[in-house]
This record gives structure tokens, sequence and C-alpha cells, in this order.
């Protein structure tokens, strides 16, 4: 405890780092599925889909041949929204197998769709970088860009209109939003193709869905770049970074690290009771207990 009796730590007295499963060649896009009591996540460079389940401790193939499947979140009625960056486009997961929901935009098709958040609205944002289109074919299907930049997009299911919101980032990788929705925080990991200061979390401020001028840097943690991040109930972000995942406060302050003996890609909160963070890195799955949990999902419409 500090002198103001709060916890110098946000990690359970006694929680240790555990490896959950391993065998991945890049594991990324965890995401939690509180009706099953599953952690589905990405192996985006041997283009599966893998789930770990809760009860057993066991993982197993969701989908083999899964279009280099990334990033996924759930959307208002509890549906799995994902990022495609084989088909270059976000998907719906459903019972049947994966329907596109949006994969152009003005007659053109996006990079590869990486990260994706849902707004209070029903609204999807999601980033596009372009690593599903670079030679080698690790991440995709290598092939020139159908647009000049790389956005962070606004899809509205209900109208199928989508927009642009911002277009001044170098590659766009991670995002979310503040629990206020005032904010929206986009992970810049532009350094890998020679811009060397694109790497860092950005912030923008929103109205009424809208991004009211040039971001601001939020954080940059010191050991490698943020790919993905989450944010907690009390407004936190917990970011993935070279040599683990870094802990910021509302204000970019740095509260804490957990180390993770491989290059962390992204995390999300999940469990029974929501307080346990689950960490994709490079071939493994792992999890640690918090003293926190996710943002509350009383909200969500499921159907």
């Amino acid at each position: 405890m500090n002198t103001h009796g709060e916890p110098t730590s946000l990690l359970a007295p006694g929680a240790a780092l555990e490896r959950l499963t391993t065998g991945a060649t890049w594991a990324e896009g965890p995401l939690w599925l509180p009706e099953s009591r599953q952690l589905r996540f990405s192996d985006v460079r041997t283009n599966r889909i893998l789930q770990w389940d809760y009860a057993s401790g066991q993982a197993s193939v969701f989908r083999e041949d899964a279009e280099y499947a990334n990033g996924r979140t759930l959307d208002r009625s509890g549906n799995v929204v994902q990022c495609s960056q084989g088909r270059r486009g976000l998907e719906l997961e459903g019972a049947r197998g994966p329907r596109v929901l949006v994969d152009r935009w003005e007659g053109g098709r996006f990079n590869s769709p990486n990260d994706v958040a849902v707004a209070r609205d029903g609204s999807i944002w999601f980033t596009d970088p372009p690593y599903g289109l670079q030679p080698g074919g690790e991440e995709g299907y290598p092939g020139p860009q159908d647009y000049e930049g790389c956005f962070v997009f606004r899809h509205v299911p209900e109208t199928g209109e989508t927009t642009p919101m911002v277009t001044s980032v170098v590659h766009p990788n991670g995002i979310g939003f503040s629990l206020d929705e005032e904010t929206l925080y986009v992970s810049d990991t532009g350094y890998d193709a020679g811009h060397l200061a694109a790497c860092h979390i950005l912030a923008f401020r929103l109205r009424d869905m809208t991004v009211e001028g040039p971001g601001t840097v939020f954080a940059a943690p010191p050991n490698g770049a943020s790919d993905g991040f989450a944010l907690d109930r009390e407004g936190r972000l917990w970011t993935s970074a070279g040599d683990g995942v870094y802990v910021y406060d509302p204000d970019g302050g740095l509260l804490e690290k957990v180390p993770v003996p491989e290059t962390v890609s992204n995390v999300c909160f999940g469990g029974d009771d929501g307080n346990e963070l689950f960490i994709t890195a490079t071939t493994s799955l792992y999890r640690i207990r918090t003293l926190t949990m996710g943002p509350p999902v009383a909200d969500i419409r499921v159907s």
C-alpha cells in the first residue's frame, strides 16, 4: 500500500504469469467469450484461429484457412467482429462461418484491417495498415494498395456508410475508446517502415463520434512498440510492448510493467470474474490475475 492506502500494484497479490498454451507462430487478437468461457485468438502467420477453453485448460483449432484473421471484438449484440487481412475487410463470425461486413471504400479495397473497436452507438472503428499486403505473404496476400495511405475507418452497419476518421497515422494498429468515448486511442507502428518517430500511442479528441483536430502523443512504451491494448474500468490503458505489458493512467503516466518472456502483440480482460488479463505474445497465450477488470459490458444487447 502507498501512503493513501491504495495498492502499489495493479496485479492481484501473489499473481504470477502463466503460460496457458504455446505452439503459435504469431499469436494475436485475443477476445474473451463470456457465454462459452473461451478465449479466441489468431495465429496469423499459420492462417489459423485458435481457442482456449477455460474449464478444461486446453486449446484447439477453431478454424483453419482463416484468411489471416487478426484483431476481434464483440458488437452490441454480442457477435464476434473480426479483421480479415486476407479478405481485406471486416467479418461477422457466425455459426456457419464468417460473413464479410465491409471490404471497400470509394470503390477500392482496404489494405488489411488489423484491429477493431465498437462504440456504444454500434459503429465499428478499425485500423487499416498494410501488413497483409507486404511481400512474403506471411500475413496475407502481397499486392498494391488501392488507396494512398493507411486510415482509421468508421463503419455504420445499419446504413453501410464507411468513413475515414483518422488519416494522419503512418501505420495505425491498435485501437480503443476511453470510457466516456471522448478520446480515441490509436497505436502507430510505422517505425517498421522507416518512420522512426511513429512508435507511440496517439490520443484523438472525439465529439459526437467525430474526430476533432490532430492527435497528441499519449504514451510510448520504453521497449518495442504498442501493438494492441485494452482499457480497464478505471480508464487505465494496458498495452503490449517489446518485453511485456505496460500500464498507463488516463493522463499517460506509466503505472506498471508486467514482464513477459516473448514479444507481446495484444491483451484483453476476461475470466469468470473479469479480472484476468490474457496476453498473446509471439508463440504463446499467457494469463495474469489483476486487481481490476475490463469496462462493464452490461449494455451489450445479447440477441
